[in-house]
């Protein structure tokens, strides 16, 4: 049975990760050929990086997703703290629910409705162009905001809810005993809502589209736009560099994590050592 269940867990990891290993090593394949590797080679990488379109591309798939990750992770904590002190576990209820709607509604549908409320208010303003970048980073922000929210509501949920309430006894203003007390106690859920933003913004392409201006294009969309005609091993080279940032802010959340819950036990261990002095 545990031989089954290795085998089982083996061929998971291989379906999942062999498309990744592919293009990894065939972005320093010298030939374009998806078949046969000829030589190893830079070649792909020092064509990305004269693309002056696709950096551009680049750039402002980063600029959008730095600024949505930072914006939507600032509305989050506060929506989750205020989420939080709700005392009418009805409207809490409605809360949650009103939080997941976005993460549960496809996003073609969330898309379509974003632009044709956009489409409408830039009309009923009489603004020339109705779609920019406003509005695929509010866009961006609003399907970005739930993921922030349950990523730190559980913090809060654990944090021992006395903390704050001792900092103020001892003479905190409330913002102070926040900022000092409750944001270091969160602070992981933060982390790995920012991350997850981030990533989110990064890879999304359904409702950048719908929501991108003229003037505006990002990288998902300048890879669809290639994708008419024929991609070139720039991209897998680019997928690459994405993949190996990702994964770096993947351990980076990970000992986050790790780091706090050893400040955890730390903490308790001290306290525990107090009592018994």
């Amino acid at each position: 049975m545990r031989t089954a269940s290795r085998i089982y867990t083996a061929l998971v990891m291989i379906f999942l990760f062999a498309p990744i290993a592919i293009l990894l090593v065939f972005s320093f394949n010298d030939s374009k050929s998806l078949s046969v590797f000829s030589e190893f080679s830079f070649r792909w990488y020092r064509e990305l990086f004269r693309d002056s379109e696709t950096l551009g591309a680049v750039r402002n798939t980063l600029v959008l997703a730095v600024s949505a990750a930072l914006i939507s992770t600032v509305m989050g904590t506060a929506a989750a703290v205020g989420i939080h002190k709700l005392k009418n576990r009805y409207l809490r209820a409605a809360m949650d629910t009103v939080t997941n709607i976005p993460m549960i509604n496809p996003d073609i549908i969330t898309g379509i409705s974003l632009m044709l409320m956009f489409v409408f208010v830039g009309r009923l303003f009489g603004a020339a162009t109705s779609l920019n970048f406003a509005t695929m980073l509010i866009a961006h922000i609003t399907f970005c905001l739930p993921y922030v929210i349950l990523q730190v509501l559980p913090k809060l949920q654990q944090m021992d809810k006395s903390l704050p309430e001792a900092a103020m006894d001892l003479g905190c203003t409330p913002m102070r005993a926040f900022l000092k007390v409750e944001i270091p106690e969160i602070l992981p859920g933060i982390v790995t809502g920012l991350i997850m933003a981030f990533t989110l913004s990064l890879d999304d392409f359904v409702i950048s589209y719908f929501t991108a201006g003229n003037g505006f294009q990002t990288l998902p969309i300048r890879i669809y736009n290639m994708t008419k005609k024929t991609v070139t091993p720039k991209m897998y080279a680019l997928a690459t560099i994405i993949f190996f940032v990702i994964l770096f802010l993947l351990l980076l959340s990970n000992l986050s994590d790790a780091d706090t819950v050893q400040a955890v036990r730390t903490a308790r261990e001290k306290r525990k050592t107090a009592k018994r002095g």
